[in-house]
């Protein structure tokens, strides 16, 4: 099976972007490193959607991006060429579900845990400052990029609510604006370029960056047996799915 990927890269540090599973992505020193990763990463994230996928895999380079910014911490800027292209209705649906399911299952592995200002992590710094450490911080880190993605296409929003209703208004406020499904491309922020693609692939990458360090950090403190597997990505531990109904069932109910 190939994998058509976009591979963002400063220096040897390489971000590899697969095109056709929206946010699915590996990072390494070097490309060859992210490369290797590329077919787990594709497994656990069909699986999470419910899909089989087989190899082997096969790596295919459709676009290469050098970048000049810090790459090894995840900081990405890359717009794919396919992410200037209109979206149809249906596709558009078939994104924004992923996107809050992705919202939604974060939120579930941030309930769960049992301390959420229990952390194993050692300080670091990066781009945007020291890394979120605890559960908390990981959480409000994620939640509260709502406003900025949004507004990078133009769209007016808060981060109020948890991360799957901000989500929501957020979706809800695009879906007001006339021809939102366009082909258009935004100059945004630092003169990055943005798209509807684009920003929907950027919540789904950016949940799971966070959902790994949250859910491997939980592992470690708490143990396996204590931290439910939202996105599926511990190959060796089968999810309870009487556990995710019951806990789903906890956060509707308050």
């Amino acid at each position: 099976m190939k994998i058509r990927c976009v591979w963002e890269h400063n220096g040897n540090d390489s971000l590899l972007h697969a095109v056709d599973f929206v946010g699915a992505c590996t990072r390494g020193p070097e490309k060859e490193t992210a490369i290797e990763k590329m077919g787990k990463e594709i497994v656990t994230y069909a699986r999470w959607l419910g899909v089989q996928v087989y190899g082997p895999f096969e790596v295919e380079i459709m676009q290469d991006v050098e970048s000049k910014l810090d790459i090894r911490d995840a900081d990405s800027d890359v717009i794919f060429e396919d992410e200037r292209n209109a979206l149809d209705y249906d596709e558009y649906e078939r994104l924004k579900e992923i996107a809050l399911k992705s919202a939604h299952d974060f939120l579930l592995l941030y309930e769960a845990i049992p301390d959420k200002n229990a952390t194993c992590l050692e300080p670091r710094k990066t781009f945007y400052g020291n890394i979120p450490r605890t559960a908390q911080e990981m959480y409000e880190h994620a939640k509260n990029v709502n406003a900025y993605y949004f507004g990078e296409i133009g769209v007016k929003t808060d981060n109020q609510g948890n991360i799957l209703e901000s989500r929501k208004k957020g979706f809800a406020l695009l879906e007001a604006q006339p021809d939102f499904l366009a082909a258009r491309v935004y100059r945004g922020s630092n003169d990055e370029e943005w798209s509807l693609r684009k920003m929907m692939r950027r919540f789904i990458w950016h949940d799971r960056l966070h959902a790994k360090a949250m859910y491997r950090m939980a592992v470690k403190v708490f143990g396996v047996d204590k931290v439910p597997d939202t996105f599926l990505l511990n190959k060796g531990y089968v999810f309870d799915p009487a556990y995710y109904a019951e806990e789903e069932n906890k956060m509707r109910n308050g």
